[in-house]
């Protein structure tokens, strides 16, 4: 069930409009982002890299930086901690590639997605220790990782952790430095980063410091723009300006392993936007981590060899074709099992899948949310028993949902919209019983909300408005692609078109009998 409703918020939009040149129209879809003052309007609309708030207010980056610059003029052993998603790619290519322009003697681990699970292990931090490792630099992980840095620093190493996501309940890891502009006590005014972009941020102090002009650092922010887009950061603030900084710079990237990505998706490089870096380029780069090594998506970014670049673009190209077929199948497969069991009106569903490749049931997890929206968990057995991943909706926090029914869990985390867990096969039935009698969800929680613009007549839609709206770009979460509604639309004629028949062209007209054609 769907409720459409109509933003309703409040400004001059007359004085809007005329104030930056565009149309009450554009100045209303704008208020409806929530930016209000004009200075914040100003940078919505023109925003420029230069308006990016300084690294050198982010907690302990030049910290780090120092010790970073101090290691690579002793000649230490640096060992980059990633991860194998999108943001955590892009965040060790930014910083390895730095670290040798520096001069530093670099290297990467990225933890494989099944056998060692997210962030840094014991495994890995011995594994470095044994091979002479002195600094263990993470990327996008780290913030939780309080008992292997420790272990880390018994075994001698410094530890320096880049971050973003939310701190722990324990307080920051006992590293030397710490970078996450969410420390409560991070002057940053910006929180919502990517790792990638905490990663640009350090290499634009170390760059500074090494006398290394500033350009040469902006170069990364193609990269840090893609890590933004696939990680589903809000496009707000300082985000927003970092990708479309970003995709400027991406439509000229001279990076043999993108261009090649970007050549094997049949895009054209000159008109790229956010949506191929979300729905194409990004989940390629992620379907590596997901099936097989992220390092293979590293070293596409790495690669210098046009011919082994395109080999390795078509490999994650299809990796993430089987990728999609199997996220399609095991959604059929879930959506049978909830009608077998008559789990539709469940106020949440859990769903067991014990055949269905881990790395998937949080996508599976997505697509019945979408379909049934109700708050969704999909289970599925792994090497240490069953493992989960969900995702909800608004009216349901999951991570407290989950806190509620922790007896039944080995262990857990998240936030309000998604969470993994992991869990004893034989606690399955208890763990969603639990769930379900606690979820306190009532029907109006079930109805999605769709919510519009504005009501907008036909007569009003013009090229220039068009051309407006495309200028809003980037568009994704935070910053949606604006959605009107027209009221008593009658269809006057219409056919199918297009070679596969599978395109319907429309002749329509509102109710004051304006004309407008639809596809």
């Amino acid at each position: 069930m769907e409720e459409w409703r109509i933003y309703g918020k409040k400004a001059d939009f007359n004085a809007i409009a005329q104030a930056f040149g565009i149309s009450p129209v554009t100045a209303r879809v704008i208020r409806n982002r929530d930016v209000c003052e004009a200075e914040e309007i100003r940078a919505y609309l023109y925003g420029t890299k230069e308006q990016m708030h300084s690294p050198f207010l982010m907690k302990d980056l030049e910290k780090a930086c120092d010790i970073l610059l101090e290691k690579i003029r002793e000649g230490k052993k640096i060992r980059i901690a990633g991860d194998y998603d999108c943001d955590g790619i892009n965040a060790t290519y930014i910083l390895l590639t730095a670290l040798k322009r520096l001069g530093g003697q670099a290297d990467f681990v990225i933890p494989d997605r099944i056998h060692d699970g997210y962030g840094i292990n014991e495994e890995i931090v011995k594994k470095a220790a044994a091979e002479g490792v002195d600094t263990l630099l993470t990327c996008d992980n780290g913030i939780s990782a309080s008992d292997q840095i420790r272990l880390a620093g018994r075994l001698g190493m410094t530890v320096i952790v880049t971050d973003h996501h939310d701190i722990p309940e324990q307080g920051i890891p006992p590293a030397a430095a710490v970078v996450n502009p969410k420390q409560q006590d991070c002057p940053y005014p910006f929180k919502g980063l990517c790792g990638a972009a905490v990663a640009f941020k350090l290499v634009q102090v170390m760059y500074e410091k090494r006398g290394i002009p500033a350009e040469e650092a902006y170069q990364y922010l193609e990269f840090a723009a893609l890590a933004t887009v696939a990680d589903v950061m809000e496009l707000k603030g300082e985000n927003r300006i970092l990708v479309r900084e970003g995709l400027a710079r991406l439509r000229r990237t001279e990076n043999i392993g993108l261009n090649a990505l970007v050549e094997v998706c049949k895009l054209k490089k000159d008109a790229l936007v956010s949506y191929h870096l979300g729905f194409v380029i990004g989940p390629c780069l992620n379907a590596s981590g997901r099936l097989e090594t992220a390092a293979l998506s590293l070293e596409l970014l790495l690669c210098k060899d046009a011919d082994r670049s395109r080999s390795i673009a078509e490999n994650l190209r299809q990796l993430n074709e089987t990728r999609k077929d199997m996220t399609v199948k095991g959604t059929e497969q879930a959506v049978a099992v909830i009608e077998q069991e008559h789990m539709e009106q469940d106020p949440v569903l859990v769903v067991y899948l014990p055949g269905c490749h881990e790395s998937i049931a949080g996508i599976i997890a997505g697509r019945l949310k979408e379909k049934y929206h109700r708050p969704s968990i999909v289970l599925t057995d792994s090497l240490e028993g069953v493992k989960g991943s969900g995702r909800s909706i608004e009216a349901y926090h999951m991570f407290h949902g989950l806190q509620q029914s922790a007896g039944w869990l080995d262990k857990f985390g998240g936030h309000p919209m998604a969470a993994g867990l992991s869990l004893k096969k034989e606690n399955i039935a208890p763990f969603r019983e639990s769930l379900i009698a606690q979820a306190g969800l009532t029907e109006k929680d079930f109805v999605k909300r769709i919510w519009l613009d504005l009501e907008l007549p036909f007569a009003w839609v013009s090229e220039r408005l068009v051309e407006e709206l495309q200028a809003l770009e980037p568009f994704g979460n935070g910053n949606p692609r604006p959605l009107f509604g027209c009221r008593q639309v009658s269809v006057r004629r219409g056919r199918v078109i297009g070679r596969n028949a599978n395109v319907l062209r429309l002749s329509l007209t509102d109710a004051q009998g304006t004309p407008m054609e639809g596809v």
